[in-house]
């Protein structure tokens, strides 16, 4: 009867709701495994085909070098990682890759550049790579670190669907992974892009040292923005050599389920993406996550520089339970 309570207090679970309070999002983490996984795949079929995941593939566009100084982070001027500066790619590079994932079924292509935020010099060449992908028929993502207004509107103008903008954590834990940018510099690039139209894809990464309360603090947050994110990558922390964060024990696997579920119960409609950190899992512990309410992932060899399942281990999983592109 307690269990039913706790459900009953989160109002309407699968509601597109911008109200959820802590102590709500709280109660859903501390159900029984099998009443959230319940209620969560409820909330998924309600709202899509459960069958089906959306695949994305993510390509590395300007590699290392970062000023900023996130502790995961490889691609870190700050940190001794084997990541080596590389400059911003040219374009026929960015086709290259685009017509190759695109004759794999993939259906997104995302562009990430290692970079505080874009110099206007640079914009012109991001403008030719959006245009280029999308006349190959793929959705365009990209994330490049912050963005002002005119930034935004420059990307918008031409074609790119999708922003990427990660939280990474709470609010109150932020301090212990970033200090070089805000949690309302992160905000703030949100906003622009909802003002100009683009769809946001935002999350967070768990298993970074923070507590229960942080990931739900960051949940919260992500569920009660004006627009929930189109896209809530939830990535599992993959700790790398000469960051920070490199000797930080893994996140137990069923607390890592719980946040893929209650994501997808308070953002109902969005599409909630396993992120990096896949190659680490089994595939129990993937079908789990899909079963929770994830219905999107990356797919490929690398998430810009860290490893990934690769297409043919993710059509073996695939095809053993039965899903589809």
């Amino acid at each position: 009867m307690e269990n039913l309570k706790v459900l009953e207090n989160t109002k309407q679970p699968g509601a597109v709701r911008h109200d959820w309070s802590q102590a709500e999002v709280k109660s859903l983490f501390t159900l029984p495994l099998n009443d959230l996984l319940y209620t969560a795949h409820k909330v998924y079929r309600q709202n899509f085909d459960p069958n089906r995941i959306q695949v994305s593939s993510l390509m590395s566009i300007k590699t290392g070098g970062c000023s900023e100084d996130c502790k995961y982070c490889s691609q870190s001027a700050r940190y001794d990682s084997d990541i080596e500066r590389e400059n911003l790619v040219n374009v026929k590079e960015v086709i290259a890759k685009a017509k190759e994932v695109k004759a794999k079924g993939h259906t997104r292509f995302c562009m990430g550049a290692a970079w505080r935020s874009p110099k206007p010099k640079q914009m012109a060449d991001l403008t030719k790579m959006i245009s280029a992908v999308k006349s190959l028929g793929l959705e365009t993502c990209m994330t490049l670190g912050m963005l002002d207004k005119e930034q935004a509107e420059q990307l918008k103008a031409a074609g790119l669907d999708y922003y990427n903008h990660n939280l990474d954590t709470s609010e109150s834990y932020y301090s212990e992974v970033v200090t070089t940018r805000s949690y309302q510099d992160r905000l703030d690039t949100l906003e622009h892009v909802r003002e100009v139209g683009m769809k946001t894809c935002c999350g967070g990464i768990i298993g970074m040292g923070e507590s229960r309360s942080d990931r739900v603090g960051l949940l919260t947050v992500l569920a009660n923005l004006p627009v929930h994110p189109d896209s809530v990558p939830i990535n599992r922390l993959v700790p790398i050599a000469g960051t920070p964060l490199e000797n930080i024990r893994q996140l137990d696997e069923i607390e890592f389920v719980r946040t893929v579920a209650v994501a997808r119960i308070i953002m109902p409609k969005s599409y909630v993406r396993l992120s990096a950190g896949r190659e680490s899992m089994s595939d129990s512990m993937q079908a789990l996550c899909f079963f929770a309410g994830a219905n999107s992932m990356f797919a490929g060899d690398e998430l810009l520089t860290t490893p990934n399942a690769g297409d043919n281990k993710d059509q073996q999983l695939f095809t053993k339970l039965g899903l589809n592109q």
